[in-house]
């Protein structure tokens, strides 16, 4: 059995920019400040890591952060929804379209995702490429704020659905981002990095990933690798 992880921002779809830009009507809504929303990276962070991270930066202390937490996510899903519509700003990775279904349908493999958006986000996103349904199983943001920590809450769930255990070298964790790429070393999964976010693959394969692929656009390479342990980066 391999499972089979999938980031969501950069590594499937790129919703460009309407996540900040829902999160930045939140923060105002909800906390009455943005903090330094603009400039802050969120390449690879966690919602809830964001959030602390923003709100600690505009002087507001923990206490008040979460009290003001489970509105703020409701406010954020309804920006996040009317940013997004009908999908017309949600556009696929290459190869993506076809390559989560192809790994779907392979007996012995279980299709996921393992992401720093809470789950109402990260299906929100997804909705509009018809492909929330072919993910059997998902660790997200909501689950824990630390993305080091996602791969076993991911497994456990897996594991649950197939009835046997999933060693940690039988998890690929796929994402675009150098903390993809120390999440899965940290759990011992397979490290596979893909360079269709904002690093480069040079800057991604300076952090050793198992596999490193420009894109998906061979999905019949893609696959193989990612089903077989593939070819070397």
């Amino acid at each position: 059995m391999r499972l089979i992880l999938f980031d969501v921002d950069g590594t499937l779809v790129t919703a460009r920019g309407a996540g900040r830009r829902a999160m930045a009507r939140a923060f105002a809504a909800v906390f009455g400040v943005t903090g330094p929303i603009e400039r802050y990276d969120f390449r690879g962070k966690t919602d809830p890591q964001i959030v602390a991270d923003l709100m600690a930066a505009a002087g507001l202390e923990p206490g008040a952060i979460a009290a003001g937490l489970s509105a703020f996510y409701a406010r954020y899903l309804e920006e996040l929804a009317a940013e997004i519509g009908s999908g017309e700003r949600v556009a696929l990775m290459p190869g993506i379209g076809e390559l989560v279904p192809r790994l779907a349908g392979s007996p012995g493999a279980v299709v996921g995702l393992l992401t720093g958006n809470i789950e109402g986000g990260a299906r929100i996103k997804l909705a509009p490429t018809g492909l929330w349904s072919h993910f059997s199983v998902g660790a997200y943001g909501s689950d824990d704020a630390d993305r080091s920590r996602l791969p076993a809450v991911a497994v456990r769930r897996a594991e649950a659905l197939v009835g046997r255990p999933i060693a940690p070298e039988r998890v690929l964790v796929i994402g675009d981002t150098p903390l993809d790429i120390g999440c899965a070393r940290a759990f011992g999964a397979v490290a596979v990095a893909v360079a269709t976010g904002q690093h480069s693959a040079g800057e991604l394969a300076a952090c050793g990933p198992d596999l490193l692929f420009p894109d998906f656009s061979d999905v019949r390479r893609a696959a193989a690798a990612l089903l077989d342990g593939g070819a070397p980066r």
